[in-house]
């Protein structure tokens, strides 16, 4: 279906601005650091607290958002998008919020260390050691340990489910859940035929996924390992039940939904959901895009459906 015209608008506007893949990577982080959306939804939460745990290479900056109402609460470990390069706790903020809000949940945002400055496998161990810290002080944070559920978006979409993985083969935590809003689950070559349709055009470019792999990787063989590329992995059996939001305009569309049907395949309980009209990264615009506002709210709603089963 022809792309959403709010989405249309907000590209426009972006057009002014120079692609990311021929910046620097520090100019790109303070392009992106400098973007504000005027009208997004901010709903209440109880409490928004910084601080910072010990991870095996050192400290790690989490953002722990506790919803309204009395605990133990649901427990949300969010790992932000970025390519792996870009973005922060503050540029997933509002999205945080809705999911705190939306899920009932303590979400505890992970800010994990970037690329080039850290290479793979870096954002994963530190994701798997938040995690495990997370559900460790579940305590502290008034959560329940029964139900956790890991989630992100793009990069942090792929952290979530190499953290699924790495739970399940190496020894916990257990989780009850894996929400991956438009993850990246492969290597950019040799590609799907959603990177050749939305190469350029719609926000992410194929030219910015070869500049997002070409920072986050040592070598470019390691593209192959499952916890770079989940798609890749031997054996997706025992893995927890999985909502995979996949949009139409999107480079990785269909790596997202290759990725849900092998899931399937493997019996794992998954549902895939695909967002026409709109591009990657439209989980941004809640309150500002309907579809937006209508995704984050299935998403959860499922969030919620499967936590109670």
């Amino acid at each position: 279906m022809p792309i959403d015209p709010k989405i249309q608008a907000l590209l426009n506007l972006r057009a002014a601005l120079p692609p990311m893949h021929t910046l620097s990577v520090a100019d790109a982080r303070v392009q992106m650091a400098a973007r504000a959306i005027p009208g997004l939804r901010i709903p209440e939460v109880a409490s928004v607290v910084n601080r910072d745990m010990q991870g095996p290479h050192g400290s790690i900056p989490l953002r722990i958002y506790t919803p309204l109402g009395k605990g133990p609460f649901p427990l949300m470990v969010f790992y932000h998008g970025s390519g792996f390069v870009v973005c922060s706790l503050d540029t997933h903020d509002a999205m945080c919020r809705n999911l705190c809000s939306g899920t009932g949940s303590v979400v505890v945002s992970v800010d994990y260390r970037l690329a080039p400055e850290h290479k793979f496998p870096a954002a994963p161990d530190d994701c798997l050691a938040a995690t495990r810290w997370a559900v460790d002080n579940a305590g502290l944070l008034q959560a329940d340990t029964s139900r956790v559920v890991v989630a992100g978006d793009s990069a942090g979409g792929n952290l979530a489910a190499v953290v699924a993985l790495r739970a399940r083969d190496e020894g916990g935590p257990a989780i009850a859940a894996q929400l991956l809003i438009y993850p990246v689950t492969d290597y950019h070559t040799p590609g799907t035929p959603s990177y050749v349709e939305n190469a350029e055009g719609y926000g992410l470019t194929r030219a910015g996924m070869e500049w997002f792999w070409g920072h986050y990787l040592e070598d470019a063989s390691h593209g192959t390992h499952p916890h770079a590329s989940p798609l890749r992995a031997n054996n997706l059996a025992g893995l927890p039940p999985a909502y995979v939001i996949t949009a139409e305009y999107d480079p990785l569309r269909d790596e997202g939904e290759y990725y849900g049907q092998a899931l399937q395949a493997a019996g794992v309980p998954t549902e895939i959901v695909r967002w026409d009209g709109v591009n990657h990264g439209f989980f941004f615009f809640v309150g500002i895009v309907d579809k937006s506002g209508s995704a984050m709210d299935a998403a959860c709603a499922w969030v919620n459906g499967v936590l109670s089963e």
